[in-house]
């Protein structure tokens, strides 16, 4: 993952909890940075390593860490830096939704090296659709579940998420049912 990514929990952490929990979360994980470089790759055991060091530290599920983060990720970190990526995505909540299978198109010029996950809509409806999410990296359901709820409260539109299934092999897929009123 990018280091925009790893910047980000970090903002997350100090923000809420402060520059010590911070510097405490950074030694107990074992990881050895001073800062992490927002356009430079990191491995993916670096994000999950904090990940798993902020739920063991906060007294947290790792899930609710990776919701958290998702709902940080959009209300915070893509709505101060990528804004105009936000308002490119659609109009409304539903709008972005269904437009999500064409939005990393635009970040891959950004971030060159970026693996991104593969998403498709299917069962469309007024108020409600399926979300599938593909991807080659395992255990971030949850974090996808955060980004959805945030994209709700940044569209301010109440959401229900709901996992309706997840496969493990060869890739993680998982299909959401998303509605909104």
């Amino acid at each position: 993952m990018y280091g925009i990514v790893n910047k980000a929990i970090e903002e997350l952490v100090k923000e809420n909890f402060g520059e010590d929990k911070w510097q405490i979360i950074l030694e107990k994980s074992g990881i050895d940075a001073e800062f992490f470089i927002s356009n430079e790759p990191y491995d993916d055991d670096i994000t999950f390593k904090l990940a798993m060091t902020i739920s063991s530290e906060m007294n947290m599920s790792l899930r609710d860490v990776l919701i958290a983060f998702g709902e940080w990720w959009i209300l915070k970190t893509a709505k101060e830096r990528y804004g105009y990526l936000l308002a490119s995505g659609g109009n409304n909540f539903r709008d972005f939704i269904i437009n999500l299978p064409i939005f990393h198109n635009r970040i891959i010029m950004m971030y060159p090296k970026l693996s991104p996950p593969e998403f498709k809509v299917t069962d469309i409806q007024e108020q409600d659709l399926k979300l599938h999410y593909i991807s080659t990296r395992k255990g971030l359901s949850d974090f996808v579940y955060g980004l959805i709820s945030g994209l709700g409260k940044f569209y301010q539109t109440e959401t229900n998420i709901e996992y309706l299934e997840s496969k493990e092999a060869p890739g993680t897929y998982d299909i959401f049912r998303i509605s909104w009123k």
